[in-house]
Parts: C-alpha cells; structure tokens; sequence
C-alpha cells in the first residue's frame, strides 16, 4: 500500500458517523446518560473499526476526536486482566496523539497507577505476540518509541530505567561484562550490590525482573531473525512493503535509545556484544532491498513518457512498487544513521566528548593488540603484517585481503585472544566484525569539513531526507531529531546543522520548481556541436521568462587556487557568469543589484519534452523540465568592460551601454573536487552545461553562513558556560541554574526606579518581612536598595524571608531640566517583580508571559537595573524580528540609560519611531557630534574662568585643563567650604563656575535653603562639569582613530553597553564579531519561543573564551509563550517529525526549567481573555481591564465581543486560496 495522503473528516461525517454514536452511548463527556463500561464494545472497536480496516487513519481520528482514550480506555484499564485488544487499542490512541502534536499522556499521567503493568504487558506482546500481524507489531514499536522520548515524564521514566540500567548487562557474556569492569571499577561494585539484592527476590519477582532486564536483547534477537531469514522483497506483496516499514520503525526505536546518554550508556555495549549493526548491513533483509532497489532503477524521465499510455491500474501497480522502493532507500539510510551514532566519539560511561587525537590514540591501540595477537600466533601465515606501520594497514581492503587468508579455525583464534574477545562462528560475520573494528573512520567533523555547503539536485529531490510538504506523520524519516537530550555539544551542532541544511534545500527546491517552470524549458529540433568534445548535442531553448531566473549565455571556470596543507580540494574556485538582460528596468535592476555574498543557483536543464509542451503541475517537476544538476554559487562582484569586480561602495556604479551583464562567483571548493574527479571517472563536465542562474530573496538567502557557522562552532572548542551546559544538553538538575541555587547569588541590589512608592514595595513581595535600615516613613521613597536575608548563606537573618529595605537619594546630576533621570512609571505586580528579581541575578531565568502580561517592560526594567548596577557589564539583547528589537530599543530610551551606551546591529533601525540613529555608524556620528558639542561646552567653561589658550581643541587638550583649572579650583572651594562652619554666603558666593551656568533661567542657589540642600546643587554643578571631561576622555579614541570602520569597531569592543541584534544577525555575524573581540556578560533574549534551538544557541558564542577558559556569560534571560507562535519551518517533516519547531526556551519549559508565568494582562477584554487563558497557569486580568470605559464598551458595528465564522464546503472545496499567484 502507497504512502498516501489521508484528511480529516468533515463535522457532518463526524456526527453521524457510527464511532460518534458510539461515544454518545459510553464515553462523550456531554453525553446525560452513559452506559456503563464493557470490555467488548472495546474488542468490537478493534476489531472492526482498527484491525477491520487496516488501521484506516480515518477512523483513528474519529476515536481520537471522541477522546476514546482518555474517557473510556485509560480509566477503564486493568492491566491484568485486559484483553490484547484492550492494550493494543491504547498504543493506536497514543500514537495518534503524538502524530496529531496533541498533549498524549495527560490521561495517563492523571492515573497513573496502571502505567507499569500496562507497559509490561506492551513488552510481552512485542516479544510473544506471534498472532499480530506485523503492522500491529509496528504499532507497539512506535508507542515503545514514544515512551522513551518522553523521558521528562516521572512515570515513564521510571519505567525505562528499569530496562535500560546497568542490570541490562546481564545480557553481556562474562568475558565482555568483566572486561566492562575493568574499564570501569565502579560498575562491578554496583553489579555485586545488584547480585545481592537478587538473591532476596521471589522467584516471581525474579522472572519479572530478568524479563524486564533482557527485554530489549530479546527484542533485538527478534528483529534480526526476522531479517536474516527473509529471502526477497516483493514490490507488490502488502506484507513485503509492512515488514520495511516495521523495520524502519525499529530502527527508529534503536536509534531514539542510543542518542540520549542515560538510555545509551549501557544498552549500546549490549548492541555491540551481538554485533547487532554489522549483522543487520549482513543480512538477507538488506540484501533482498538492495536487489528490489536496482531492478527499480529506471530512468524517470522514460517513465514519465510511458504515464501518457498507462492505465489506472499499471499506476497503481507501479505506485506500489515505487513505495517500496523508496522505503527500501529510507532503511538503508536509516541503518547507516544507527551506525554513525553506535560508532559516536563520547565516552559512553562518563558522557565526556572524545577528542579527535583520543579516537586516532583509540584505534591505534586496537590495531597494535591484533598487530600483536597476529605477531605470537600467527607470524609465519601473515609475516608482514605485525611489522607494517598501522597506516598502511587500517583500510578496509587491505584487512579484508589479509583475513581472506586465513582459515576459520585461525580467524577465530585471533578474534578470541584480543580484548574484548570476539566469539562468533559464522566466517562471514567474524571477518566484518574484525575490518569493523580495525579499519580507519573518517572522523565526524572531518566528514563535514569535505560536506559541501549547497545541496546539488541529489540531495534537493531526495524525498528520504527532504520529503514533500505533504508529510502527514504516519511514516519514518532518516533526519536526525531535536528531543530533549542530546549527546555532546558536537552532537548538538551536528544535528541541528543537518536540519538547518535540510530545511534551507526544501525551500530552495521550491523556489527553483517555480522558477524554472516559469521559464518553460523545451528541446530545440536542431542541434549544436560542443566545444569541447566535438559530439552532437541537443540544445535547450526557453518559452518562458521568470523574474528570479535568466539564461546563461556563457561560462567560465577563471581560477582554481591550489589546496591549502593538509586538504584535498582546491583553495578557492572562481568563475565568470554572463548573462543577457533584455527584461523590464526594475528586473534587470534588481539582477545588478545583486551584492557580494549573496548565494546563486547554477542549473543545468536538458528538456525532451518538445516546443509548446505544456508544464504540468500534477506531474513530477524533473522529467518535464530535464533537470540534470544544481550547484550553488556566491556572488564576488559584477565585473566592468574591463573585466574588474566592481568594489562595492559609495561610488556609483558604471553605466553599461548593452544588455549583457558578467558576475565572478564563488563555487563550492568541496563539491568542485567531488564534480572534477567524477569527470576524470567517466562522468560528464558538469560546468560545461550550466544554462540557468537563478537568485533567490536576500531576506531568505541566508543558510550558507548560517551553516559556516555552524560549522565554525564545531571546529573550535566552544565553550558554553558551566552552569548552562548541561541544561542545554538536556541533564542533571533542571534547577541548577536557577538564581537560588547559584553559589554566586547576589543578597543586595539596587532596584533602582523599579517601585513606584513603598506600598508598591510591599505589595510586591507579600511572603517577605520587610525592615528598613530608616526609621523615618517620610524618608521611604524610592529608588530602594534591597538585601534579601534568604540569599545569604551566612551572616545576621540568614535564610530569612526578610529584606531589608534601604532609600538612598539620587546624586544631584546638575541645574538644568535635562539633567533629572528619567523615571519608570509602570507598577509593576509581583510576578512582574519576581521576573525582575530573577533578571538581576546570575544564572538562567525563564520568563513565560501570555499576550498582553508586560513582557517588554519586564525585560527593559531588567536590562536598565543590571546597567545601573552593573556599569561595567556589557548585555547583549537578542529577539526574533526587528519590530520586537524596535519596541525593546524605545522603551529603553524612556528609562534612565545614557543613549551613547546604546547600540542596534543590523537592519530594522529604519522603523524604529524616533529621529535617532542607533547603528554603528549613527552611533558614531552621533559620538562625534557629541564630542564637538562637549568641546564647546569645554571653550565656553574655559571663557568663564578667564583661562588663556586654546584649551578646547581635543580631547586631551580639554583633559589637561580639567586637571589643572578645574578640578584644583573645586579642591581649593571645598576645603574653604569645609572651614566655614556651613556659612551659606560663603558656600553661594565662592563658588568658581558660576559664570558658566548663568545661562540658566533660575537663581543657582536659593538661600531660604539649608546649607545641605545648596551645598548638594554645588556638588550637582561640579557633577554636571565632571561629566562632561568624563565623556571626552570617552570619546577620546575616537579622535585618534581617523578610519570609519575602526570607529566603529571600538564602539563595538569598548564603548557601548547594551547591544541589540536580531538572532539571525548573530548567526550571520558571529565570526565577525568574535573576530573583532566583541564581549558581553549578560545575554536577554526576547520572543525566544520563537526563535530557532541553533539560532538560541549561537547568541550564547559571539566571543571567544577568558584567560582560563570559561565564557564570562553571567546571566542568560529568556522571555517568551511556548503556548504561542513556534519557530517558523515551512516542511512539515522537518516541524513535526525533527522536532525542529521546537525552540531552546520551550525543550527547558519540558525539562522542568524553573520559570516565572506572567499572570496578568491588561490588552484584552476580560471576555477576549477567557478563550485563552486556560492554556496557562492563572491568567487573570489587570484592575484596568475591569474598570476601565474601553474595556467595557461594545466595539462599533459588532454585536458580539468575538464571533466565529463558519465556511461551508462550497463546490466540496470550502475554505481555500482560489487562486495559486501567478504574477512575478
């Protein structure tokens, strides 16, 4: 049976469908009456509505609707007395909820009593259900698989513990479990407890427990009988194309297990033990697909021909064949995925990353210990081979040569004297075991160092790796997935660099299918003899135009620079690109604008279908449009009429007399090596061929830096900071980064403008004791210093819930209006508070906020009090779009921050609402400005004290006149002042820069004052001058430095203090920015659910590590909803299936990260709110929504507050987009 498309029924098929009456009748939770529970209505559902049709999705779904499982399944179980039907039609429910994205094991987890006896029995049908067919079989393996990807859950997890513990060596035969031990000493004493503990056990609880502990042993056995014995696949037989897919399901069970540390670390030994993946590369199984896969390799284009004279049925039949051949791809795929994770560089006991130089000192012991077992018994039979360098001896070949040798007798003896010894009789499978275990692997990053980086047109229509967006969930894929574990921080990079590669090649395939289609490519009846090889060819001619795309007139490889030391493909290669842009202005504009490093697709089209076909968008896109190849290419530079790359820059550029247009470009080193030594193999010269170039948005163009990256972090020694690792590497304790359990929390904050007043203080912490350090109540005014007594771990009210509240007064800043800090007026609740709180200390916070809960104003109160606290940290802001960066940037310059430490990367600055321009250069212009502004600041001073010489000139020249004019004239006045006996006409008329604020619209000093409060706006003043020569020695760099992009850089590196970028910038950027030693201590992230895991994870690496190797990264906040928008993925395999919607911030939300939940909003309806706030954890409204007119009124023309539209299945379409756009 095909993979085919399944929908959703209708409501009217729902309602009178036969399961919903069903449901009235037993389980509907708005059914009055309801019968009560019987075992056979269940058997009867089964059989007939499951079983009976094959386990037609349709009718899956219907139960699901029905919430079969949770009404009537789940609460009616007894596990022990329960038919097969019973247990089987749980499993159905459960994956059908794990293929729908819905909450699966709600129902469970409210009961969860039954789960371990109920698993149990799972485990009994997989090992002895020999009457279930095997797509039931299929089924059990898939719920298995479900169960141990859902590790976070208590229930299950400890279920698995029990199954994939260190009792699981009981499986191990006692030469291989001892030579464990030996690796690993702890282990034996934890054996010999395990043995004692056994001794006591009753012999029932005996069994259950040895079943439990030889379960998935048992169950590998299993599978590896049924593909050893299978002896042919046939393409048309249902069970031949069932038995591929069970097997694809298993290995995705197998895979799940091993890529997750605590399920791996004893299970992949017992996998080892009985050569489980060389014997599945071995088996008939495989063998048989390889077979069905060669006799399936027909050329696509013929077969495209034929459909115009095919039958429905010869369609089916072949449909049918083609689903089996492609499944027959996706095991062989899938298995060699398993075996690169068997094979993974970590040390499976300690979960440490194995270094490259630690796997080269790996399999150099293991070559000496067989170049030595060889030497004592069997020097005579291989002389040569113990003396040999172990170079010229690892490759496969070569040992298969020297075992071929060999008797059997002699073969077993050699594998039984090595360490661990290798017991097998089968000649076959011991001389595998042996190359396997002795042969040389290129290592993982060395693989994807030679990976090019564009996908060609093997890997764009690969539908095993980059399927269809019509994936319904229903089958495997051989793509890695994002859980909630991960195995190192290499693992972590590669799995999600497959992805984002994968992910960009799915959405370049749909931009080149419309593309080319467009261009309507057809054979030309007359043919052309090429240049090169003098033969005949047929040439491509083109009926159509596309906006995106334009025809190559001619090509040329122009340099191919010579491999660096140590690599085997070319330095650089580049090439010239011409084309002819006879097309509209504002195109042929858009095609010259094209800027460097921007990506282009080189297509090759060799079309059989003849002029004035017909594209058709039913029929698969190659064969209609002869597509041969694909190869990606970046832009250096359009070349002038001499042949020059034109530099980017102010200058215009050169107007061209004609149409035609040349490009040098970039080609891919690794893939033109790869294309290169095909040619010298036979193959054609792909770069003889190329006829289209196609250009895609910039807004989308990004994945190639993105991956160089990516790639980036795995080749250096990325350091994550320690207490972060593990929690994104999905281990240990979930609250280790929380503020509370840092060693290094902070008691004593200043809050700055936080409170509005001390009831707003109170009101905010109600569990906490509050004493102030100030008996005097007039005096408790904010901003408020807070020592909270149950932070510290030693001292007077340690672990107290009590704070200690201390006002202070702002320092007089000067005279003038401008000069009085700007306040927060937000009343902020407690949650808001406690959000605040936990942004001020070390460690990780997570913030969840609803729609409306004051997301931003938390972050921007977060972000001002660490830069007052903090003045000498630096806080990187990271958000998803430029909107939320723009909304964060100008509640910022509401608050109390000097906008000179303010800088935004990257474009969207444009939208920001304000005159000011916060990009590197506006900053420097601005700082510029400033500087001439101060200088004048510094002349008219210098004016007012009657001081000669041209003091104002720089910024050094204006230093020297503040050391030796104004601050020993402000020594001299203080020590007068400090003799007077607080004389106030001393204090008034002694004053040195009274001429210099006499432009002020007030009296300086005000004698009804006390002497404290005029000597506090004599201070003010003198703050005010300070300021001024602190900023110019600031700003003094910038006054050596003469180069724009030097300025630049420094205020990058040195002189701002909150820098905002998108999180696509930082992934762009990162080399850049680590290049030019950009550092930061605080990173905030907005919208983070939002955000992509890699671009989350790449924010945390914009700069290289300390002097002693840590990552100075002290707080990392993330404030987003998981419960709203994910991360946007356009293939729904890669969304659904990788798992690769699912962002950082919402994997730590499952693995029980502490997080603060935002619990009132203040932006909808009271009434607008209750459709929604049951998703969260107590969302209430703010008193405004309740009270206020807007609230209440009814909005114009509306006579409900919200109303829903039905759409009627017109002409049995209903809701649809009528029309695909057309227009370019």
């Amino acid at each position: 049976m095909p993979r085919g498309q399944n929908t959703a029924p209708t409501v009217e098929q729902i309602s009178k469908d036969r399961i919903t009456l069903l449901s009235e009748q037993y389980w509907a939770s708005y059914a009055l009456q309801r019968r009560a529970y019987d075992r056979l209505v269940v058997d009867e559902i089964y059989i007939k509505e499951l079983l009976g049709t094959n386990f037609n999705l349709r009718r899956i779904i219907l139960l699901e609707f029905s919430q079969y499982l949770e009404n009537f399944l789940w609460p009616n179980l007894n596990p022990d007395q329960c038919s097969p039907y019973h247990v089987m039609s749980v499993c159905v429910m459960v994956n059908e909820k794990f293929r729908e994205r819905v909450q699966p094991w709600d129902a469970i987890t409210a009961h969860p009593e039954h789960f371990g006896k109920f698993l149990s029995r799972v485990m009994h049908l997989c090992l002895e259900g020999d009457e279930l067919s095997i797509k039931e079989q299929t089924i059990l393996i898939m719920f298995l698989d479900h169960c141990f990807n859902s590790l976070e859950l208590d229930v299950i997890r400890s279920q698995i513990q029990k199954i994939v513990g260190l009792t699981i060596w009981t499986n191990l035969t006692s030469e291989r479990r001892e030579y464990e031990f030996q690796k690993t000493p702890k282990f034996r004493k934890l054996w010999k407890l395990i043995c004692k503990k056994d001794e006591k056990l009753e012999n029932e609880e005996l069994q259950t427990t040895l079943f439990e502990r030889t379960f998935l042993r048992k169950l590998a056995e299993k599978f590896l009988h049924l593909i050893e014995n299978i002896q042919s696949i046939n393409n048309t037989d249902q069970y031949s194309y069932e038995t591929v897919i069970y097997a694809e399901r298993f290995l995705e069970l197998f895979t799940d297990i091993i890529v997750q540390l605590p399920t791996r670390r004893f299970f992949n030994v017992v996998l080892d033990n009985i050569n489980f993946v060389i014997r599945c590369f071995l088996s008939s199984f495989i063998k048989s697909l390889t077979k069905t896969n060669e006799n399936m390799d027909i050329d696509i284009t013929q077969t495209f021909i034929k459909k115009k004279i095919q039958t429905e049925n010869d369609e089916e039949e072949e449909q049918q064949q083609q689903a089996t051949s492609k499944t027959a791809n996706l095991f062989h795929k899938m298995l060699t995925n398993f075996k690169f994770y068997s094979n993974f560089e970590i040390n499976d006991t300690t979960g440490e990353t194995l270094t490259q130089n630690e796997m080269i000192e790996k399999h150099y012991e293991k070559v000496l210990q067989l170049q030595t077992a060889i030497f004592k018994h069997f020097r005579e039979e291989m002389p040569t081979f113990p003396l040999q360098n172990i170079q010229s001896i690892d490759k496969r070949d070569i040992l298969n040569d020297e075992f071929d040798k060999l008797t059997d007798e002699q073969l077993k003896s050699i594998a039984s004297s090595l360490q661990p010894p290798i017991q097998i009789n089968n000649r076959e499978l011991l001389i595998e075991v042996l190359i396997s275990e002795h042969e040389r692997v290129q290592s993982h990053l060395e693989s994807i160092n030679t990976l090019p980086l564009y996908p060609t047109e093997e890997t764009i229509w690969d539908e095993d790796i980059v399927p269809t967006e019509f994936y319904n969930g229903e089958t495997c894929l051989a793509l890695p997935k994002l859980n909630l574990q991960f195995l190192t921080l290499h693992d972590y990079l590669l799995r999600n660099f497959h992805l984002f590669r994968l992910e960009s090649t799915y959405e370049i395939r749909q931009d080149i299918e419309d593309s080319v289609s467009r261009m309507k490519p057809w054979q030309n009846d007359a043919t052309i003899i090429n240049d090169k090889t003098d033969q005949p060819q047929q040439q491509c001619i083109f009926g159509g135009w596309s906006r995106m795309a334009q025809s190559i007139t001619n090509f040329t490889i122009v340099e191919v620079g010579k491999a660096n030391i140590g690599e085997l493909h070319p330095s650089r290669v580049r090439a010239d690109v011409t084309l002819v842009l006879n097309t509209r202005a504002d195109i042929k504009q858009e095609w010259e604008n094209l800027r460097r490093h921007d990506i282009c697709f080189l297509i090759t089209c060799k079309p059989l279908t003849k002029v004035g076909t017909t594209y058709d968008y039913r029929q698969p896109f190659i064969p209609q449009v002869g597509l041969t190849y694909v190869r990606g290419c970046e832009i250096e530079g359009m070349l002038n009429i001499d042949g020059r790359v034109i530099e980017e820059g102010v200058d215009e550029k050169p107007v061209f007399s004609g149409d035609t247009r040349t490009w040098r470009v970039w080609l891919d080193p690794n893939q033109y090596q790869a294309d290169i030594q095909a040619t010298l193999n036979g193959s054609e010269d792909v770069y003889d061929t190329f006829n289209i170039l196609m250009r895609r948005k910039p807004k989308e163009n990004n994945f190639k830096a993105v991956l160089e990256t990516i790639r980036d972090l795995m080749n250096t020694n990325a350091v994550v900071p320690d207490w972060l690792q593990d929690l994104i590497l999905g281990y240990g304790d979930p609250a280790s980064a929380h503020y509370t359990n840092m060693k290094n929390k902070i008691p004593t904050l200043d809050w700055n403008d936080t409170f509005i007043d001390v009831k707003h203080l109170r009101a905010s912490f109600p569990d906490y004791k509050i004493r102030a350090t100030e008996d005097d109540r007039s005096k408790h005014v904010p901003p408020f210093k807070l020592t909270f007594c149950d932070l510290r771990s030693k001292g007077e009210h340690a672990g107290e819930k009590l704070i200690i509240l201390e006002p202070y007064k702002i320092p007089n800043r000067g005279p003038y209006p401008f000069n009085k800090p700007r306040q927060n007026i937000v009343r902020f609740t407690p949650t808001q508070i406690e959000g605040i709180k936990a942004g001020m200390q070390p460690g990780l916070t997570l913030i969840v906020g609803p729609p409306g809960t004051g997301k931003t104003d938390v972050a921007v109160q977060i972000i001002s009090n660490i830069y007052h606290n903090y003045p000498d940290q630096r806080t990187l802001i990271v958000t998803h779009s430029n909107q939320a960066l723009n909304q964060l940037f100008e509640k910022i310059m509401a608050l109390d921050v000097d906008e000179r430490h303010l800088l935004r990367l990257g474009h969207g600055e444009e939208e920001l609402e304000t005159d000011k321009d916060f990009s590197r250069y506006g900053r420097v212009n601005y700082i510029l400005k400033k500087r001439l502004e101060l200088l004048e600041q510094v002349e008219y001073l210098q004016k007012s004290l009657h001081v000669q010489g041209d003091l104002s000139y720089t910024c050094e020249t204006a230093a020297h006149f503040y050391m030796y004019n104004i601050l020993s004239r402000w020594e001299e006045y203080l020590s007068k002042i400090n003799q007077s006996n607080n004389n106030l006409d001393i204090l008034i008329n002694l004053f040195p820069f009274k001429e210099f604020f006499s432009n002020l619209n007030h009296n300086l000093f005000d004698n009804k004052q006390t002497f404290e409060n005029n000597l506090e706006i004599a201070q003010g003043c003198y703050r005010y001058i300070q300021q001024i020569f602190t900023q110019l020695e600031e700003f003094r760099s910038f006054e050596l430095m003469r180069n724009g992009s030097d300025r630049a850089k420094y205020l990058l590196v040195r002189e701002a203090k909150i820098i905002a970028m998108t999180c696509t910038h930082a992934a762009l950027k990162r080399h850049d920015l680590v290049e030019c030693g950009f550092k930061y201590d605080n990173i905030l992230m907005e919208e983070a659910a939002q955000i992509l895991e890699i671009e989350t994870f790449i924010p945390l690496l914009l700069q290289t590590s300390d002097q002693q190797g840590r990552n100075r990264l002290k707080r990392c906040i993330m404030i987003g909803d998981h419960h709203q928008l994910p991360p946007v993925i356009k293939n729904m395999a890669f969304q659904k299936y990788s798992n690769m919607e699912q962002a950082l911030f919402t994997r730590l939300v499952r693995l029980g990260v502490p997080t603060i939940d935002l619990d009132a909003q203040g932006r909808a309806r009271a009434s607008l709110c209750s459709l929604y706030n049951w998703r969260y954890k107590n969302l209430g409204n703010l008193e405004h929504v309740l009270q206020q007119k807007e609230f209440k009124t009814t909005n114009a023309g509306f006579v409900y507050d919200y109303q829903l539209i039905n759409v009627e299945n017109f002409n049995d379409i209903g809701e649809s987009e009528p029309i695909p756009y057309f227009y370019q």
